[in-house]
């Protein structure tokens, strides 16, 4: 079960910290061309030795849109993984992710030393299948739909635009993080709380299929 959705004055402290430190970050990159370049994900920078990308880019958006979506999917999906796993687990979940997220980024681009990206996108999407593997009977209201969406549809749906964005590569948004980092939050989200295989071992399975369809795919080279 999940709690009742958050209110911005019911908000956790560290998902407010969180957010917080995204938002100042962006707006700062926002600003200053030579801070978002000296900070965000790019594969040479990263080869070259400065690891610190991995994490830093985490926290950079490449315009308001980009900051707000991701702001806010963290929003709705986050008080259901802080409720079942508790703050410690779910900030370990977070930065988990959002690593993974950009070390199979520079995996995946390691051939594309111009290939760079921002986004807390990793991060993120493995806190979106967190949430669905920890909840999974959770319905989502989208803009514009007039109808609720199953968590389990979103997720995939999710990751198959992950697939979408890496082959097309469009601007600076970090979708190869997206599928990273939901791979990452599938994976911790099972080692956390194994008893969530036993009780909803379909889902389980409903949700891995993309994981192992984009693994499959990019052995065979065919992505």
């Amino acid at each position: 079960m999940r709690p009742n959705k958050p209110t911005l004055e019911s908000i956790h402290p560290i998902l407010l910290l969180i957010i917080g430190v995204n938002v100042l970050v962006s707006f700062k990159g926002f600003e200053n061309d030579s801070f978002f370049n000296r900070y965000k994900f790019q594969v040479n920078a990263v080869r070259t030795g400065d690891k610190k990308r991995l994490w830093t880019a985490g926290f950079l958006h490449v315009d308001f849109s980009h900051l707000l979506f991701n702001m806010f999917a963290l929003y709705i999906f986050a008080d259901i993984v802080l409720y079942n796993l508790g703050i410690f687990l779910f900030v370990i979940l977070y930065f988990v992710c959002l690593y993974i997220g950009n070390l199979f980024t520079y995996i995946y681009h390691k051939n594309q030393g111009y290939y760079s990206a921002v986004g807390a996108s990793g991060a993120v999407s493995g806190i979106v299948y967190a949430a669905i593997l920890l909840n999974p009977s959770m319905n989502l209201y989208l803009f514009f739909i007039p109808i609720p969406i199953p968590g389990i549809v979103f997720g995939v749906g999710y990751l198959l635009y992950s697939m979408y964005g890496m082959k097309k590569q469009t601007g600076n948004i970090g979708h190869t993080a997206h599928f990273g980092g939901a791979a990452a939050g599938f994976i911790a989200t099972l080692l956390m709380q194994p008893s969530v295989v036993i009780q909803q071992p379909i889902m389980v399975g409903l949700l891995a299929i993309p994981i192992v369809l984009m693994a499959y795919l990019i052995k065979k080279d065919k992505l």
